[in-house]
Parts: C-alpha cells; sequence; structure tokens
C-alpha cells in the first residue's frame, strides 16, 4: 500500500495504517538518526521519537507541501539536532556509523576489491569526519538517505540552491582530501 493511502487512512485513526507507517520508516528514521547522532541509543530514542510524534499529528502533515518521508525526514533531523544540542555531542564519528552495518556498497567481488574498501573506507572517513555538522548533513541525506536535493533543502531547513551548494562543497571537500583517484572510486559506488 502507498504512502498516500496509508497517511489518509492513519488520518482518518485507522490504527493498522498507523502501524504500517510506523513498521515501514522504523529502520529507515534509525539509519538517519544514526548517522547524524553515531550513537545507538541517541539514535533509537530519536527514531521512536520522530516516528511517534509524526504519527501521533498526523493531522499536522500536508500532502500538497510535501511527501510524508520528506516530512518525517525534517522531523528526524530535527530532533537529532536538538539531541546532538542537549548533548553536546562532537563531530559524528563515520567509522562508529560505518562500522554499524552501514557499509559503502562493494559490487566487486574478491579479497583486491575488499583490500581496496577497507583502504578507501578508511580515508573516507576521515575526510567525513573533517566534514562540518552541515556539509555532514548534505552528505548523510543525499547518499544515505537518499534524499533529492528539493527534499534535502526541506529537511536542512535551506533553499534547493543551499542544499546543492553544500552538497558541492562537501564533494569538494572530500575530494580535495582523498585525492582524485579514491574519489573517483568513492563516486562509482555512493555518488550518484
Amino acid at each position: 500500500m502507498d504512502d498516500v493511502l496509508l497517511v489518509r487512512r492513519a488520518k482518518e485513526g485507522d490504527d493498522r495504517a498507523a502501524r504500517q507507517l510506523f513498521e515501514k520508516y522504523q529502520l529507515r528514521t534509525y539509519r538517519l538518526a544514526l548517522g547524524l547522532l553515531s550513537d545507538q541509543e541517541d539514535a533509537e530514542e530519536v527514531a521512536q521519537d520522530a516516528l511517534t510524534y509524526a504519527l501521533l499529528n498526523i493531522h499536522k502533515y500536508k500532502e500538497d507541501l510535501s511527501s510524508f518521508s520528506t516530512w518525517l525526514h525534517t522531523i528526524t533531523v530535527s530532533r537529532s539536532r536538538d539531541k546532538r544540542r542537549r548533548k553536546i555531542l562532537p563531530i559524528i564519528p563515520m567509522t562508529q556509523w560505518l562500522g554499524m552495518g552501514n557499509q559503502i556498497r562493494d559490487h566487486t567481488p574478491g579479497p583486491e576489491a575488499f583490500a581496496m574498501r577497507r583502504e578507501t573506507e578508511g580515508g573516507l572517513l576521515t575526510a567525513l569526519d573533517k566534514l562540518s555538522p552541515k556539509l555532514r548533513e548534505a552528505i548523510v541525506l543525499r547518499f544515505y538517505a537518499d534524499c533529492t536535493y528539493k527534499e534535502m533543502g526541506e529537511i536542512m531547513g535551506c533553499s534547493l540552491n543551499t542544499a546543492r551548494s553544500r552538497l558541492r562543497l562537501a564533494i569538494e571537500k572530500l575530494r580535495a582530501q582523498l585525492g582524485e583517484e579514491q574519489f573517483r572510486w568513492l563516486a562509482t559506488e555512493t555518488i550518484r
């Protein structure tokens, strides 16, 4: 069942539809929060809070302004920012995040590809750790949450052009830190 019908039914008080939305978005919301917070417990708390808020306040969702997933991502990013501010967390260590099952996809089999992936991921993690939180948000939303530029702008509270600019700047910084060869490999794997 598609989101539009599920949301309509949830707005009408259908608990089963609300449960289906919860189950459909639970993992995606958790992964987004984990990418932004890099702490499993905090990510679970934020994901639970975001989903609960969204479903309890489903009547506030406006279909004509954004998709349900964009609205939910906006809530999740906002709750993650609040959590980070409350805990005064350091910049997110991507090593930990990627080590929790959020690996960069490698479609090339064999030990040589495995070794190259490990080396490249190590450089990527170091480079990502050096990005500012806003640039890191752009990378996580685009390449880990698969958001469009429009969705990124809505979620980050900026214009579409600012979202593009942040992502472009993040990519430029990654390219400068990784070098052209490693960046080219990364681009074929994640930046599509």
